[in-house]
């Protein structure tokens, strides 16, 4: 009888712990929670990979490869994987809302940004939560990126650096989520998003 229990106790705990709310493992072209614009993607091995067409680029006013999820959230936790070459300038990770852009992480050679777009900025120009100069991904290397957002605060997590930013407009609901790039060939993995 308490073995019974004791089965039961666990497969209720199994079953009720909540799914993702999404996860990507890239072993299907199409997918339906899934964009892949502006660049020739492939699906290989449980990653995205793409190098930039730099006609496309020039074409969509020099925005380069996207990977899009439509997703509906306000507080989540973002992980995935990361790979560039040489010849890549610029990955960004945003979070968008209704209105536009709500939070952003830009990885250039020289080190990672960190923006926000407070609602009430002209134009909708971001502001600077901090430029992190030790942060670079290293070319031909996968490098975790983690970005868990809970009310006014981003926790980061780039491989073993770790910072929480704080603004007001963090907090806004969230209707989607990317990972571009631009120039040269960006692998991406693991993509999950957890609440």
């Amino acid at each position: 009888m308490k073995t019974t229990m004791l089965f039961l106790m666990l497969a209720t705990a199994v079953f009720s712990a909540e799914a993702p709310l999404l996860k990507d493992d890239f072993l299907v072209s199409d997918s339906a929670m899934r964009r892949a614009a502006r660049g020739p993607w492939k699906f290989v091995e449980g990653s995205a990979v793409c190098t930039q067409d730099d006609a496309l680029f020039k074409k969509n006013k020099d925005h380069g490869p996207i990977l899009f999820y439509d997703l509906a959230y306000t507080d989540a936790f973002i992980h995935f994987a990361v790979k560039r070459d040489e010849a890549n300038k610029m990955i960004i990770f945003t979070a968008n809302g209704a209105d536009g852009h709500v939070f952003r992480l830009v990885f250039t050679p020289a080190g990672m940004g960190v923006r926000a777009f407070p609602p009430e900025q002209k134009d909708h120009k971001s502001i600077s939560l901090g430029n992190e100069k030790a942060v670079v991904l290293k070319p031909g290397a996968w490098t975790k990126v983690s970005v868990e957002l809970r009310g006014t605060k981003a926790t980061v997590k780039v491989g073993d650096f770790s910072k929480v930013y704080e603004h007001a407009s963090i907090a806004r609901a969230k209707t989607n989520l990317s990972v571009g790039f631009s120039y040269g060939t960006v692998s991406v993995t693991e993509m999950v998003v957890d609440k």
